[in-house]
C-alpha cells in the first residue's frame, strides 16, 4: 500500500509551530491518523486511540492520569469519546506546553468544534480534513483554492491531469476514501459495506442511543438517492417509515459526522422570492454510487442520477480545495420561485461568482443567462463559469469561462 501525500500536511506542521494543541477533524476513514502517523516518523511522539475501550475508560474516569501515562508529545485519536480530556489539556497548555505538544483527531466534527471552543478557545488550531481531492490523486497535491481568475485557472490547467468524461465518472464511482484508493483494500463493495457498518456501530450508535442499525443504513441509502438535490426531508422519511422529526435528527447526525454537507440558498434584501431550503451533498461520491447500487462507472454515467452525482462531485471538490488550504469556502446556490436557478454561487474577495455544472461537453451560452440575476444583489458579480465534461478550458466571453471538471 502506497502512502498518498496529503495537501494539508504543510498547513498542519505550520500550525504546530504556533499552537500547543492542534485538532484535526473530519469524517471516519478520510486518512487523519494515517497522515499524522506519517508526520510522526523519526520523532518521539506516541499514538493512543480512544477506539481502544481500556484507554477510553481511563481517559474518561481519570483524565489527569491518562495524560501522565501518555505524556506529550502525543497523538490522541478519536478524542470525542473522552471530552473530559479537554479541560486537562487546557491546564497543560496554560502551564506552557510546547508548540505541537498535543495532536488530536476526531470524526464527530460539530461536537469536537463545540468542545474545543468551550475548553480550548484561542489555544487550539482546528483543521478540517476531507477525503482525497483530484489534485491529491491525479495532480501535484497542493492545489490552491478554486478561483475564477484567468491566472488561477491557467495554473490549474498546467498542474492537473486532463480526464475524459468516462474517466471523470470512474473517479466519481471509485470515490475518494484513502484506504480504498491507496490499494489497501481491493474489493470496493466489501470496503463500503464495512465502512457503513463501522460508521453506524461507532459514530451513530454513540450519538443516538438504541438506534435501529438496519433502519439507519436504509436511511443513509435513501439520503444518497437524493444527493445533489434540494433537501426533501418528508420524502426521505417516507422511504424508511420514520417521522419527519426523526429524519431531521438523523440527517443532523450525518452532517455532524461529516458524511453530508449542505449548501444554503443565496439571498439578500434585494433578491426576493428565493427558496429557503438547502441542497444536500455527500463528501464521497463513491459512497453515493455504492448506496445507489451502480455496479460500474459506465452504468453510472448513463443512469438516472448522472447529473446530480456529477454536481455533487464538482461541489465537493471545490470545498476540498479550500479545506486543503485551511480555509472554509463561502458557497451557496440560487433558486427563486420563478424557477431561475444557479447551481453554485462562490463568494470570494467581495464578489459573487456564479457557476453552472453540466454533463455536456459543449455547453451553450444560454446556461449563463441566469447569472444576470445576481446583478440585483448588493454585492458585485465577478467572473462566472460552466463546469462541464469538456476536455479543454475555453471562454464564452470575457466574464464567463467553460471549465473542465478535471480542473477543479
Amino acid at each position: 500500500m502506497a502512502y498518498i501525500s496529503r495537501a494539508l500536511e504543510q498547513k498542519f506542521l505550520e500550525a504546530c509551530k504556533e499552537y500547543s494543541c492542534v485538532l484535526l477533524i473530519g469524517p471516519r476513514q478520510v486518512g487523519k491518523s494515517t497522515m499524522l502517523e506519517h508526520l510522526m516518523v523519526g520523532t518521539n511522539r506516541k499514538r493512543v486511540t480512544l477506539d481502544d475501550t481500556a484507554e477510553r475508560k481511563l481517559a474518561k474516569t481519570d483524565p489527569a492520569l491518562f495524560l501522565e501515562v501518555h505524556p506529550a508529545p502525543v497523538l490522541i485519536d478519536e478524542v470525542q469519546y473522552a471530552p473530559e480530556l479537554f479541560s486537562y489539556i487546557k491546564i497543560r497548555v496554560d502551564n506552557g506546553a510546547s508548540p505541537g505538544a498535543y495532536w488530536l483527531t476526531g470524526s464527530q466534527t460539530f461536537r469536537l468544534m463545540e468542545l474545543a471552543q468551550e475548553s480550548l478557545a484561542g489555544r487550539t488550531a482546528i483543521l478540517h480534513m476531507s477525503s482525497l481531492s483530484q489534485s491529491e490523486l491525479y495532480g501535484p497535491g497542493g492545489a490552491a483554492p478554486f478561483a475564477l481568475s484567468l491566472p488561477s485557472l491557467n495554473a490549474r490547467r498546467e498542474a492537473l491531469t486532463a480526464a475524459s468524461p468516462v474517466e471523470i465518472y470512474n473517479r466519481i464511482w471509485q470515490g475518494s476514501l484513502p484506504a480504498y484508493r491507496s490499494g489497501k483494500f481491493s474489493d470496493r463493495d466489501l470496503f463500503y459495506s464495512s465502512y457503513i457498518q463501522t460508521y453506524i456501530d461507532r459514530d451513530v450508535s454513540d450519538i443516538i442511543s438504541g438506534v435501529d442499525k438496519l433502519q439507519y443504513a436504509d436511511f443513509i441509502r435513501a439520503a444518497a438517492c437524493r444527493a445533489g438535490q434540494i433537501l426533501n426531508i418528508h420524502d426521505i422519511a417516507g422511504d424508511v417509515s420514520v417521522s419527519d422529526d426523526t429524519a431531521k435528527r438523523w440527517l443532523q447526525v450525518l452532517e455532524k459526522s461529516g458524511v453530508i454537507f449542505y449548501l444554503r440558498p443565496y439571498s439578500n434584501n434585494l433578491l426576493k422570492r428565493t427558496l429557503k431550503t438547502p441542497k444536500m451533498y455527500f463528501f464521497d461520491t463513491g459512497l453515493v454510487a455504492y448506496l445507489t447500487s451502480y455496479s460500474s462507472p459506465e452504468i453510472l454515467m448513463n443512469g438516472a442520477i448522472n447529473g446530480a452525482i456529477l454536481e455533487n462531485y464538482a461541489v465537493a471538490e471545490i470545498v476540498k480545495t479550500y479545506r486543503n488550504n485551511a480555509k472554509e469556502p463561502i458557497l451557496h446556490y440560487y433558486r427563486d420561485k420563478e424557477a431561475n436557478e444557479i447551481d453554485l454561487v462562490l463568494e470570494s474577495d467581495g464578489e459573487l461568482h456564479p457557476l453552472e455544472i453540466k454533463k455536456s461537453a459543449n455547453p451553450g451560452t444560454e446556461l449563463t443567462n441566469a447569472f444576470r440575476i445576481l446583478d440585483k444583489s448588493s454585492m458585485p458579480r465577478g467572473n462566472g463559469a460552466v463546469l462541464c465534461l469538456r476536455n479543454e478550458m475555453t471562454a464564452m466571453d470575457r466574464q464567463n469561462f467553460i471549465v473542465p471538471i478535471w480542473m477543479i
